[in-house]
């Protein structure tokens, strides 16, 4: 299939600033992706050295949450888009910096933080709420524009294979069978998990782990974080993967690679 292919990757990095102190530009310039799509930037936007990622050749678009030191995404790419544009049309979610989109010609591409809903009722409330949103956002503009990559944290668990101890975590946020309904529901819109497509059996692969009893350690982890891709764009795919050996945070990056 013709087309230039570009690596990607997808990192939460738990705040930027933190990440950077623990070596994260080093590691970006040794890796050297296309694009690079960040979730809980955390910073506002005075506190971001955008040079830093400029002179790595990097446009650089940040959505800060209004709130300092919280949620916030990222898109970092050496591809020019042709377009960039920032929240979901929520005041409510985008006052958390929750989504920032970038085209590419045909192509979309969506960086999402979607929110967690470990701090009680009222905020799995607004996550649900946010699920529902997202996914007739995201049914609006496969209207005029047919191929979409969707990345980022999703703070859930979609399988039993993405989660330790899948029994144990069924009435816990992040593998509840609502927010597993949602997922298999996006799936059936015509979404395609990628890291199954090129590892559809491997158990034991997860991109996120608690600060709790060495939980990394002991790889005792959740698969949060995500590239899905519209079924028009499977022919596209060349690999995709977790780079759970990479440390910045609590999270590891997630990686694609994808002709357009």
């Amino acid at each position: 299939m013709a087309g230039t292919e570009y690596s990607l990757i997808s990192y939460n990095v738990n705040g930027i600033r933190a990440a950077i102190s623990k070596h994260f530009y080093d590691w970006l310039r040794a890796e050297n992706p296309d694009i690079v799509c960040l979730q809980e930037t955390k910073a506002q936007p005075g506190q971001i050295d955008h040079a830093l990622f400029e002179q790595l050749g990097y446009r650089c678009a940040f959505h800060s949450a209004q709130r300092k030191g919280y949620s916030g995404t990222a898109i970092l790419s050496k591809p020019p888009p042709d377009a960039v544009a920032y929240g979901i049309g929520d005041t409510g979610f985008d006052s958390e910096g929750r989504l920032i989109r970038a085209d590419y010609g045909d192509v979309t591409l969506i960086c999402s933080y979607f929110p967690s809903g470990t701090m009680g009722d009222v905020r799995q409330a607004f996550k649900m709420q946010y699920l529902a949103t997202f996914f007739q956002y995201i049914e609006r503009l496969r209207r005029l524009r047919s191929k979409i990559i969707v990345t980022g944290d999703f703070n859930i668990s979609h399988k039993p294979i993405d989660i330790n101890s899948p029994k144990a975590h069924e009435k816990i946020s992040g593998f509840l069978p609502e927010e597993r309904a949602w997922m298999d529901e996006f799936a059936a819109a015509g979404f395609i998990d990628t890291f199954r497509v090129f590892h559809p059996d491997e158990a034991e692969r997860y991109s996120w782990w608690s600060h709790w009893a060495k939980a990394r350690e002991r790889n005792v982890g959740w698969r949060l974080d995500y590239f899905w891709v519209t079924d028009n764009l499977r022919d596209s795919l060349s690999d995709a993967d977790i780079l759970d050996h990479v440390v910045h945070s609590d999270h590891c990056p997630v990686t694609l690679r994808i002709r357009f």
